[in-house]
C-alpha cells in the first residue's frame, strides 16, 4: 500500500507537488506501488474558494525527489533558499522528465519530506520552474501552494530569526531581476558558478551583469610586511632593523600571491572589471589591482553595522556611473556577504525599484548568506528613502535635459509650502522668482464652452445649512469683503473660508531643526578614500543628501488606476511596460506612455533567443507560450552538463553535486 501523502498540488497538466512524512520513501518504492491498482493519490482541487480533494482512478503517476541530491550548505543557522546553480539543475531535470517519451502518459510528482526546510526548498524549486521555464507570472506559480504552510527562510546569524523571507519574496525577486535583464539563464554557466564560488578558487558570484560580490583577498605576506613597517616607524627603531626590514620586503615582493588572490586578479582583468570597492580593513595591497588597470575605492564601515547615508550616496553615484558606461563593479567585505549585499541591495532598490525583501531574496539565491542580522531591518527601513532618492535624481536628470534642449540653464525648482496670506496692513511680501517667466497668449474659450458656462450660471445653487445661526456669529472674518468677490464662474458657489497656518521663516529650513543621526561608522565615513586611476571613481565634493531635506521636497509619482480587471489586462496587452533601463535612456522631451501594472519579460541578450522572447512580452502571450510548451533554449542545450541521460532501464537523473566550503567564519556572524 502506498504511504499516505498530502493531497497533490497541481502546477500544470502533468506537474504535481506533495510531501510524505519524514523520512519519505524512496522513488523506486513509490513508483512500484503506484503501478498497482487502487493506489492513486488524492489531488488537491483548485476551486475559487474552499479546499477539496478528488481521486483519478485512471491516471498513472511517476514520483521523483531532489531532497538527497540538492542540499543547502549552511553558514550557521540558515537553510535556504537553494542557490542559482541548484535552481538551474532542477529546471533541466524537470524538463527532461517531461520530455521523456516513456513518461509521456504519466503525471510527474515532485515530492519531499514534510521536514519544514526540505518542504519549502522543494516547493520553491517547482514554483521557479513554472515561472522561469513555462513563463508564468509569479502569482500563478505560487497559486497551487498558496494554501500550504511553509517555514520562512532565515539569515545566517545567531539566535532566533527576527526577519524572515517567504517563497513569494523569492519568486518576485527573480521575476524583477528577469524584467530588468539582471538574471538571464541563457548567459548562466553552471560550471563557472560552482568553480568560482569555492573559497580555494576565489569565492565570488555574479549578482547581476554589472556587479560581482566576492570575499576579500588575503595576502599574509603583505600583512606581515605592513605590521613590521609600522613597528619600525615607531621612535627608537634601529637602523639595522629598518635595513633588514627593507631586505625582507624586496624578497617578499618576489613571492607568489595566494591562488585565490591570483585567480581573482586574472579573472577581473580578463572580464574587464572597472572598479573594486573595499568595505573592510586592508588585507591586501590595493596596488595589485591598480597595476592591472582596475580602479580601487575605499568605503569602510564596521563589520555587522549599517552604512551611513554618505557611504550609500557615494556608492550609488560611483557605481551607477560605471554601470551606465557598461562597466562592472566588484564589491567585497571580509566574507562578501553582509556589508557587500547591503550596498548592492541598496543599488537594486534605487535603480530598479526592488523592495527590500525582493532584493535580499534575489541576492540570497544568487549568493547564499547575503545580508545578515540588523542589515535586513536597515534595508527594510531605508527602502522608501532610497526610492525617493531615485525619484529626485530622475527629476534632476529630466530638468537638466530640458534645460540643455532649450539652451538656457533652468534652476531646479523644488515644491515648497505656500506662504501665509498677508493682511492689508502688512507690507506686501517680496517673492523672488526662481526661473524666468514666459508669457503665454490668452486662451479664448470656444462658443460651446461659453454657452455651457452661461447656462450653468442660470442654475441657482442649493441652499447650504449653516452650522451656527447668524445671531451667534460674533466674530467676523477680516477677509469677508474679498470672499464676496471670490465666486466660482461656473456655479456661483462661494468657497468655504479656511485658515492658513503661518509658514516658517524663510531663513530657517526644517532640516536644521531635525537632529542628526549618529551611527557607529560616522567617524569613518568622514575619511572616505576616493582615490583611483580613472575617472570612474571621481566623486563630487558634496554628494546630494536628499534624506536630510525637509517635507514637501519629494514629488509625488503619478499612478494609474483602472476600474476593472478587463481594462488592466487590455492595457497590458496593448502596451507593454517599459523597463527601468529603457525609461532612463529615452528622450527627455518625449512624453512616456502610461506604464502597465503587469510586469513583462525582458528580452534575452542572445540574438537567437531574442526573437522568441520579444514575442512573449505580455501576460497573455506568456500563458499561450506555456500552453504550447515553448521552453527556453538553455533548458534543452545544457542537459549533458547537469543531467545524466535517460536509458532503457533508468530515468534522467542529476549528476553529482559539487560541494562548497564556506568562508563565513564564526567571527563574521552577527550576534
Amino acid at each position: 500500500m502506498t504511504p499516505k501523502c498530502e493531497p497533490l498540488c497541481q502546477f500544470s497538466d502533468r506537474l504535481y507537488f506533495t510531501t510524505f512524512p519524514h523520512p519519505p520513501p524512496t522513488a523506486q518504492v513509490l513508483n512500484r506501488l503506484a503501478a498497482e491498482p487502487g493506489n492513486q493519490p488524492r489531488v488537491r482541487a483548485r476551486p475559487k474558494a474552499g479546499l477539496s480533494t478528488s481521486l483519478d482512478e485512471h491516471a498513472s503517476y511517476y514520483y521523483f525527489t531532489i531532497d538527497d541530491q540538492l542540499l543547502y550548505l549552511s553558514f550557521f543557522q540558515d537553510w535556504g533558499p537553494l542557490n542559482l546553480s541548484m535552481v538551474y539543475k532542477a529546471c533541466i531535470l524537470i524538463h527532461e522528465l517531461l520530455e521523456d517519451s516513456e513518461l509521456s502518459s504519466h503525471r510527474l510528482v515532485l515530492y519531499s519530506s514534510d521536514d519544514p526546510k526540505r518542504k519549502a526548498n522543494a516547493a520553491l524549486l517547482m514554483a521557479l520552474y513554472i515561472m522561469i521555464v513555462q513563463r508564468r507570472a509569479p502569482w500563478e506559480a505560487f497559486h497551487p501552494i498558496a494554501e500550504m504552510e511553509f517555514m520562512p527562510f532565515r539569515d545566517a546569524g545567531r539566535g532566533p530569526s527576527d526577519f524572515n523571507l517567504n517563497i513569494q519574496d523569492c519568486l518576485w525577486g527573480i521575476w524583477k531581476a528577469m524584467q530588468n535583464g539582471l538574471c538571464d539563464m541563457n548567459e548562466f554557466n553552471v560550471e563557472d558558478y560552482e568553480y568560482y564560488e569555492k573559497v580555494e578558487n576565489g569565492d565570488w558570484n555574479w549578482l547581476t551583469p554589472n556587479f560581482i560580490a566576492f570575499a576579500s583577498p588575503v595576502d599574509t605576506n603583505w600583512i606581515k610586511r605592513e605590521k613590521e613597517a609600522k613597528e619600525n616607524a615607531k621612535p627608537g627603531a634601529s637602523t639595522a632593523t629598518s635595513l633588514s626590514s627593507s631586505t625582507n620586503t624586496k624578497h617578499a615582493l618576489q613571492r607568489k600571491l595566494p591562488t585565490p588572490y591570483l585567480n581573482c586578479l586574472d579573472y577581473f582583468e580578463k572580464r574587464g572589471i572597472k572598479l573594486v570597492v573595499r568595505l573592510n580593513t586592508e588585507l591586501y595591497d590595493r596596488n595589485t589591482f591598480l597595476d592591472r588597470g582596475i580602479d580601487h575605492m575605499e568605503l569602510y564601515f564596521d563589520d555587522g553595522t549599517n552604512p551611513t547615508d554618505e557611504i550609500v550616496r557615494t556608492f550609488l553615484d560611483v557605481a551607477d556611473r560605471v554601470v551606465e558606461s557598461g562597466g562592472v563593479v566588484a564589491v567585497h567585505c571580509k566574507a562578501g556577504l553582509g556589508r557587500t549585499g547591503t550596498l548592492i541591495g541598496a543599488y537594486l532598490i534605487w535603480k530598479y525599484g526592488f523592495t527590500a525583501n525582493e532584493a535580499i531574496a534575489f541576492m540570497r539565491i544568487v549568493r547564499p548568506g547575503t545580508v545578515v542580522g540588523p542589515q535586513q531591518q536597515y534595508m527594510y527601513l531605508k527602502q522608501l528613502e532610497w526610492a525617493k532618492w531615485a525619484a529626485v535624481d530622475e527629476m534632476k536628470k529630466t530638468q537638466v535635459a530640458q534645460a540643455a534642449s532649450t539652451q538656457f540653464a533652468t534652476p531646479i525648482v523644488t515644491p515648497a509650502t505656500p506662504p501665509a496670506e498677508a493682511d492689508e496692513e502688512d507690507e506686501p511680501m517680496q517673492m523672488t522668482p526662481t526661473r524666468p517667466t514666459i508669457e503665454l497668449p490668452p486662451v479664448t474659450p470656444s462658443r460651446h464652452i461659453a454657452a455651457a458656462a452661461a447656462k450653468a450660471k442660470e442654475i441657482a445653487p442649493p441652499g447650504q445649512p449653516r452650522k451656527t445661526p447668524n445671531a451667534k456669529r460674533v466674530a467676523q472674518d477680516s477677509d469677508e469683503e474679498d470672499e464676496e468677490d471670490d465666486v466660482l464662474p461656473a456655479l456661483g458657489i462661494a468657497p468655504v473660508a479656511r485658515k492658513m497656518k503661518p509658514a516658517p521663516s524663510r531663513g530657517i529650513t526644517s532640516s536644521e531643526h531635525r537632529p542628526s543621526r549618529v551611527t557607529r561608522s560616522t567617524a569613518g565615513a568622514a575619511a572616505i578614500k576616493k582615490t583611483g586611476t580613472g575617472a570612474a571613481t571621481t566623486v563630487p565634493a558634496s554628494p546630494v543628501k536628499t534624506s536630510r531635506q525637509g517635507p514637501n521636497k519629494i514629488p509625488r509619482l503619478a499612478s494609474t488606476r483602472t476600474t476593472s480587471a478587463a481594462k488592466a489586462l487590455a492595457a497590458a496587452n496593448a502596451q507593454p511596460q517599459a523597463t527601468t533601463r529603457q525609461l532612463r535612456n529615452t528622450n527627455a522631451n518625449a512624453v512616456p506612455p502610461t506604464p502597465s501594472r503587469l510586469p513583462t519579460l525582458a528580452s534575452s541578450k542572445r540574438p537567437a533567443h531574442a526573437q522568441h522572447a520579444n514575442s512573449l512580452t505580455d501576460v497573455g502571450n506568456l500563458k499561450r507560450a506555456a500552453l504550447e510548451g515553448k521552453p527556453d533554449a538553455w533548458v534543452a542545450s545544457n542537459v549533458a552538463a547537469v543531467v545524466v541521460p535517460a536509458t532503457k532501464s533508468e530515468r534522467p537523473g542529476l549528476r553529482s553535486v559539487r560541494r562548497r566550503r564556506s568562508s563565513f567564519s564564526s567571527a563574521d556572524v552577527v550576534a
